[in-house]
């Protein structure tokens, strides 16, 4: 038998028949994986950079034991070791010397644990299989409505939806990080008898797999390969106003004066879709917002920012569309179809055919940037609402084709490169920090100023619960900042006393997320064909005062927080280690902080247990070993490692310090 392996540039080559494996030391105790036919292609559009991380040279080995039958690639506590026979790979801790994960076949003949399926163009159908561990437990993945934190046994889809975002990135409980490096439209399924990441169409298998002794340094080591977080804004950490839809500038402006009248900390007012004439206008629309100059100027002298909705669609109507669909600056279908998307604009509340920019085209970035610079950023609109951003096509992307090749290749990437054109551009302008509010994501997308948000979810307390658990997953999958709609975005009756208690409630969670976010479509809500057009009242003071009496001490709260809460920001941009924290990412030696869905550390800290039930007036918390906990409310001490039932009124949400720390969390 001829010898499979190849050792040049410090990469293992693996090949039998027209199968090819490379394995390449990629960060520090991390590596790269790719298997394709026939050759290995380096320039495909991934989360990895051209060029791997340096990393100490002395940290990494290559030895072939002809003898045993396999390849050996120690890259400091990563251990990788590829049998001769199958070319089947299996990673080790150095350290430990415990397998932590390894591919499997499917068979044992046919097929492998990887799979092409031939398809047109030169794409194929992939498999990639592994092993399944009955104990591991499985986090990240981006964000999902299922409301699990542990996404073992879980099928996941890996394409981007409203609310559904898929960021291919997991940490699991045997020590491990894996970035599935594959922007194509796919799943992965987590089932008892293995684990299979499956994409629909591509042109090989690319995967980066980390080793670690705590979830928090795979956390960093995962920053490390895909980018660490760009640094907040000072203006994006206060309290962001916003409803569906204030309808012009002489409504938007009372909101910013009510607030100031009222002497309540306000940092953000947002104006939502529909200010403009057509879709891909990127402009206001004149009679409804006659002088957005003056507007902003009001506004900075009241300390608020603007923020305004940018969206990808561009409607035929729209004075920009000719110009780009004849510039190739348009996603389109193989037929050369542009208008992929239905969308009421315009007067009339029938749907239209509209088109959607092609994100994946720097072209298309840098025409996109020249509307929105001269429209909003010139008169000091910064802060940008990439609404939409999936993008929002239904039945989804992967029938069309972008600049960065076939939807169904590619598709995952378009929420990325959409906010690294916005981040870019500005940061070319001079802003030294950028935050865009998106409702998609993808790996990477951390470098770029996002702030991703749960999107459009019912106004329930079972959608508040879930949040949490997608917000804390959200985290794990290196997306540092994130927020959702108080109160939840559907429905919701200002006037309904359970809507009014749920809207206490996450406003008690919403204080200690990164972004602190009031939004919705309130009862009564009119609507413009088939999409929102306006809705009922969403302000602070909207709720009843019962509720406006709990709500107005959160927001001061938020105000004493913001110094805390940039420090560990600051922390994360050189760590990779999220403002909102699982209890298993600060106490992986306790087992019982794995388990622990529905509460999180906010920075080191501070313990936090929303409430998540109507009518709940106590709440259990567990308090994780390792630590002492201080309740807020009462000022009693507990030692961690057991549970505590605290009071919880409808205005106090349970809250423990760590040990010794002083944080102002009362007046």
């Amino acid at each position: 038998m001829l010898n499979p392996f190849v050792v040049a540039d410090h990469t293992l080559t693996w090949r039998s028949g027209r199968h090819i494996l490379t394995v390449q030391p990629w960060g520090e105790d991390s590596v790269r994986v790719r298997a394709g036919l026939h050759r290995i292609a380096a320039d495909l559009p991934g989360a990895l950079s051209a060029d791997p991380p340096r990393a100490d040279p002395g940290t990494s080995l290559i030895e072939i034991d002809a003898t045993d039958g396999h390849a050996t690639l120690v890259n400091g506590r990563i251990h990788v070791q590829v049998d001769a026979t199958t070319g089947l790979v299996t990673f080790s801790d150095e350290t430990t010397g415990n397998v932590v994960v390894s591919e499997a076949p499917a068979h044992f003949w046919w097929p492998g644990s990887r799979h092409f399926e031939a398809s047109e163009g030169g794409l194929h159908r992939i498999e990639q299989r592994f092993a399944a561990y009955p104990d591991e437990r499985i986090y990240g993945l981006g964000q999902h409505g299922h409301g699990r934190l542990d996404q073992k046994g879980m099928v996941i889809e890996l394409a981007q939806r409203n609310g559904e975002v898929s960021i291919p990135f997991v940490l699991s409980s045997r020590g491990y990080g894996m970035l599935w490096n594959n922007p194509a439209v796919g799943r992965v399924e987590f089932a008892g008898n293995g684990t299979r990441w499956v994409a629909d169409r591509a042109r090989q298998i690319d995967y980066w797999l980390t080793v670690g002794e705590t979830p928090a340094a795979i956390m960093t080591a995962y920053a490390g390969a895909t980018g660490f977080p760009s640094t907040m804004p000072e203006w994006a950490s206060g309290f962001w106003q916003s409803k569906l839809r204030y309808r012009d500038q002489a409504e938007y402006l009372q909101i910013a004066r009510e607030y100031a009248r009222r002497g309540l900390p306000l940092s953000v007012l947002v104006i939502d879709y529909l200010h403009w004439r057509h879709l891909g206008d990127w402009d206001f629309n004149a009679e409804a917002w006659p002088d957005p100059r003056a507007m902003v100027e009001e506004l900075r002298a009241l300390g608020v920012e603007p923020a305004v909705s940018v969206w990808p669609s561009v409607s035929p109507l729209s004075e920009n569309y000719l110009a780009m669909r004849e510039a190739g600056m348009l996603a389109e279908t193989d037929d050369g179809t542009a208008a992929i998307g239905n969308w009421p604009d315009g007067d009339s509340s029938a749907e239209i055919g509209v088109a959607f920019y092609d994100a994946t085209d720097p072209r298309a970035r840098d025409f996109l940037w020249e509307k929105v610079e001269a429209s909003y950023f010139k008169l000091g609109i910064r802060a940008l609402w990439l609404d939409a951003c999936e993008p929002e096509v239904r039945p989804g992307p992967r029938n069309l084709n972008f600049a960065a090749g076939p939807g169904c290749e590619v598709a995952n990437l378009y929420p990325r490169e959409h906010a690294r054109g916005v981040y870019e551009h500005q940061r070319r302008a001079g802003q030294d920090a950028v935050l865009s509010l998106v409702r998609s994501a993808w790996a990477g997308s951390q470098r770029y100023g996002v702030a991703l948000w749960s999107g459009d979810i019912p106004a329930t307390f079972r959608a508040l619960a879930d949040s949490i658990r997608a917000g804390l997953n959200v985290a794990l999958s290196g997306i540092p900042w994130w927020n959702s709609d108080i109160g939840g975005f559907h429905g919701g009756d200002p006037e309904d006393p359970e809507f009014r208690e749920l809207i206490v409630r996450w406003f008690q969670f919403g204080v200690f997320c990164p972004v602190t976010r009031l939004h919705g479509h309130r009862e009564p809500r009119g609507s413009h064909g088939p999409v929102g057009d306006s809705g009922g009242p969403n302000e602070v003071w909207s709720f009843g005062e019962t509720a406006y009496e709990a709500i107005t001490p959160l927001l001061r709260l938020r105000e004493r927080l913001r110094p805390y809460i940039h420090a560990h920001l600051r922390e994360g941009e050189r760590t990779g280690i999220p403002l909102m924290r699982p209890l298993l990412l600060a106490f992986p030696d306790d087992p019982e902080a794995w388990t622990i869905e529905d509460q999180y550390l906010f920075g080191p800290d501070i313990l936090v247990a929303p409430v998540t039930e109507f009518g709940a007036r106590q709440r259990r918390v567990y308090l994780p070993a390792g630590a002492e906990w201080t309740h807020i409310d009462t000022g009693r001490r507990h030692p961690g490692g057991g549970y505590v039932t605290v009071d919880a009124p409808l205005a106090s949400i349970p809250l423990f310090t760590r040990d010794d720390a002083e944080i102002p969390l009362t007046d």
